[in-house]
């Protein structure tokens, strides 16, 4: 994992190479009061502190016979608001700037710290990446807090990124387990694991689910308990489906080619768990986690099976590839049993999310008037913005069965995300406020500081909505 405490250093008064922080509207007064050899290199090189934008300046009068780091170089960059930083104001600088110390100009580094941080980390776990250079370091007279609140959201984004991207088999329901077991052992926290017999017996959707799996990959739900008792409660809810091949519903190899990254809900999860304990939040954590392999073979799973649940409702099997709510289904119960003040579930659950609303946009669901608008304005603060989508009863219908009580997967394509959710609320205790994350965990394509590849999407706009709600 990368150190993100020594990319960012409190200002001493110590050598750093000057960014300069302009957008359109301080632009020309800028480039009026430059030398006019300033002023012709900006032109030679077209720029006009568009957002996202930066360019490295030469020394004034060429080679400077001071050795001193101010000599140098210096940087311009363009943001969309110099006077209020976002999180990916300075995405492009963190991890392009050659190596050394920098200090911005005309803008406070508050709300751009994370950005960049997280450019700086890469998953290099099987590919020697190329063209590493050393770190690039922003040296800072912002609060403290500040920076500790960039580095832990930096730490949390880059471990969900990290457990997306690693491949199926190194990130089981067995590894999935050890990661919150060292969370559990830094913090202090109580972990249960519940396999075998016993899972099969109290969380019978998990067992169902992971059961075809379970010579080498055993299906478990991974729990952890942390904070004081007489702590408002709150239960974090991750599907942790570790590979996903539809089972006998199989997807094609092409469906296949990224289900390692359906665990990425339980990823979310983890990284939420992590923050909250990090920052000492005064909260009685309960997090859950299904970890399973959806596979195949003799004992798998079959379309036609009706399968029992921890809250009593059977459940016919139409599409054994709409596993996860089914093994969320179980968790959320138990999580509701400890009657909590709210339920946030992340999972990768519906492709139709996805055609709704794309690869950036995790669908969120919320009944709850207060919670939902609080999240979406959290994600708004964070630019990490979510969807609110309706869970619409009128659909209900759609998950009738003639033999159980609920279908697993509707018949009609049509909603798909809604009446995956709407499964997913028969579970969820009713008086308790509970929000569903819908996520992609993954970047179909680069932008600065997101790379192609598995990514935290409703992550810090829900760390962002429990700090309002629960923080000192």
């Amino acid at each position: 994992m990368t150190d993100f405490t020594a990319l960012i250093e409190a200002d001493t008064g110590q050598a750093a190479r000057t960014i300069q922080i302009l957008d359109s509207g301080n632009f020309e007064d800028w480039l009026k009061g430059q030398p006019e050899s300033i002023r012709a290199f900006v032109k030679a090189y077209r720029f006009k502190a568009s957002p996202s934008s930066y360019l490295i300046l030469p020394p004034v009068g060429g080679k400077n016979d001071d050795k001193s780091v101010e000599s140098d170089f210096s940087v311009v960059a363009g943001v969309s608001n110099h006077e209020q930083l976002d999180p990916w104001s300075l995405a492009k600088l963190g991890g392009r700037l050659p190596e050394g110390q920098y200090r911005l100009q005309g803008a406070s580094a508050k709300g751009g710290l994370f950005g960049w941080l997280i450019p700086q980390h890469e998953f290099d776990r099987y590919k020697k990446l190329p063209n590493q250079q050393g770190p690039s370091v922003l040296v800072v007279n912002d609060a403290i807090g500040q920076r500790d609140e960039a580095v832990r959201q930096a730490e949390a984004t880059a471990m969900v990124r990290d457990m997306v991207n690693t491949p199926a088999a190194d990130m089981g329901p067995d590894k999935i387990e050890d990661i919150v077991d060292k969370l559990s052992e830094k913090h202090g926290a109580e972990m249960k694991v519940t396999r075998g017999d016993t899972l099969e017996e109290h969380f019978p959707m998990i067992h169902g689910v992971g059961k075809a799996a379970m010579r080498a990959h055993a299906p478990r739900l991974v729990e952890l308990k942390w904070g004081k008792a007489d702590h408002p409660k709150i239960a974090i809810v991750g599907k942790g489906v570790t590979f996903d091949s539809g089972g006998l519903s199989m997807k094609s190899p092409n469906g296949m080619k990224l289900m390692k990254k359906d665990m990425g809900g339980a990823a979310h999860a983890v990284a939420l768990a992590k923050m909250v304990m990090e920052a000492q939040l005064p909260v009685h954590l309960h997090l859950l986690v299904p970890a399973v392999e959806n596979s195949v073979d003799g004992h798998a799973l079959r379309p036609g099976d009706v399968l029992n649940s921890r809250k009593g409702l059977t459940v016919e099997i139409t599409n054994t590839d709409a596993e996860g709510r089914l093994v969320l289904g179980d968790a959320l119960t138990l999580a509701g049993e400890e009657e909590p003040e709210l339920i946030i579930d992340f999972a990768t659950l519906t492709g139709a999310a996805r055609v709704a609303l794309g690869p950036d946009l995790p669908a969120m669901f919320c009944d709850d008037k207060e919670m939902a608008e609080g999240l979406l304005a959290a994600g708004e603060q964070e630019s990490d913005p979510l969807w609110h989508m309706p869970l619409w009863s009128g659909y209900d219908s759609m998950l009738k069965s003639t033999i159980a009580d609920c279908l697993n997967s509707a018949a009609s394509g049509f909603a798909g995300s809604v009446t995956a959710a709407l499964f997913l609320k028969k579970f969820a205790p009713k008086s308790v406020p509970w929000a569903h994350f819908d996520t992609y965990a993954w970047r179909p394509s680069s932008k600065p500081g997101r790379p192609k590849g598995g990514e935290a999407l409703g992550l810090r706009a829900s760390w962002r909505y429990l700090q309002q709600r629960y923080g000192q």
